[in-house]
């Protein structure tokens, strides 16, 4: 196929939303006991065995093009990214001020009535809107979560028509907030796009040019206090879908990451900003860099927000490694476009970490027309 093919996604039967238990995580927090649904089994349950202390990644000397600083970044992503896939920047070019304005909005998002925010809930084929705790199912995880799109070529202010009409016109403001946050965001995920191409040995603009007009997914993330905090999470052990994540959490932390055999704790660093290898850079590195295996705990007596952009390629691009990286050995995974693993994404609990391994049964088994 080629990067312009157009695929024709399969009919999936909509979730029932009579079977779905939408709990009111505000009303919840007051209760000394959380309901079965968020009980995790205590084998799922396994302590911190430490805390990630790996080098931050200064990006001031890589973007402007100093060759020593260029080197060691190089050096220490591609240690990080073959080894469990998750490192942390700064000098990143994101404002602090910016980001504590788009956390001030998150506490004015998730304050609304729980009644108006379930008449924006994501629909069961989307992306967009709230969620609350009714992906997971069986198990659940401690959370609310609001999310929308941002196209990346677009030069217009989607993301404030979309507030505005969805939240009303009192979220304009936060509308503007988060439309200059996803451009920044944009920005930087081009920076670290060219940074994973060169640490692979690949030409520079290499992957830089499949996400130029992609569209993105930011998520505000709450997590309210948990009574019963070792007994849950605020998301279970998972890998993202997507190609690369950046996340910043609050002072109050809970962001773990699995390397080697270990649970470690990813203390929060308001200057630095976490970045994770999704499922989809995974494919397009040809399985080189791993996904990063990572979880979200909850505190017993303090709310928790993080705010995460996803960065995604063009919905019709093919995902395949560069030949440089499949000569001499054999393709890890099939070609596969981001379109069809976002709606299957989108569509199936993911209480684990096997998405890919369970996508390329069902993509296999769907049969997708293909137009050119």
């Amino acid at each position: 196929m080629s990067s312009s093919t157009l695929v024709s996604l399969p009919l999936m039967k909509p979730k029932d939303v009579n079977t779905l238990h939408l709990f009111d995580l505000n009303k919840l927090q007051r209760q000394s006991n959380i309901p079965t649904q968020f009980m995790w089994p205590k084998e799922d349950m396994v302590g911190t065995d430490g805390v990630f202390d790996e080098p931050l990644i200064d990006l001031e000397g890589f973007v402007k093009g100093d060759e020593i600083a260029t080197a060691k970044a190089i050096k220490l992503v591609k240690t990080a990214c073959t080894n469990h896939g998750f490192f942390q920047v700064i000098n990143h070019g994101v404002d602090a001020d910016l980001i504590q304005a788009a956390y001030r909005e998150i506490d004015t998002i998730f304050e609304l009535p729980f009644n108006k925010k379930l008449d924006f809930r994501r629909k069961s084929d989307g992306y967009a809107g709230f969620s609350f705790a009714d992906r997971f199912t069986p198990i659940l995880p401690w959370k609310e979560t609001f999310s929308f799109g941002h196209r990346g070529m677009n030069s217009d202010l989607p993301v404030v028509d979309y507030f505005t009409s969805t939240l009303g016109q009192d979220f304009e403001q936060a509308g503007r907030v988060y439309q200059k946050y996803c451009e920044k965001m944009r920005g930087l995920s081009l920076i670290i796009m060219e940074l994973l191409a060169l640490s692979l040995g690949v030409d520079r603009s290499y992957y830089r040019k499949f996400f130029e007009d992609g569209t993105s997914i930011t998520r505000c993330n709450y997590y309210p206090p948990c009574k019963n905090s070792d007994a849950t999470f605020g998301t279970g052990p998972h890998t993202d879908p997507n190609s690369i994540t950046i996340l910043h959490q609050d002072q109050v932390g809970g962001l773990e990451i699995l390397a080697g055999d270990k649970w470690l704790a990813v203390p929060p660093r308001q200057d630095a900003l976490a970045i994770n290898i999704g499922d989809t850079f995974m494919a397009f590195s040809n399985g080189i860099y791993k996904s990063c295996i990572h979880r979200a705990m909850v505190n017993e007596e303090r709310m928790r927000r993080s705010l995460v952009y996803f960065v995604n390629p063009k919905e019709d691009i093919v995902v395949r490694p560069p030949e440089d990286l499949v000569v001499g050995s054999s393709r890890v995974y099939p070609d596969f476009t981001w379109s069809y693993l976002l709606y299957f994404a989108s569509n199936h609990p993911r209480t684990n970490v096997r998405t890919l391994e369970n996508f390329f049964p069902w993509l296999l088994s769907s049969q997708p027309k293909v137009h050119t």
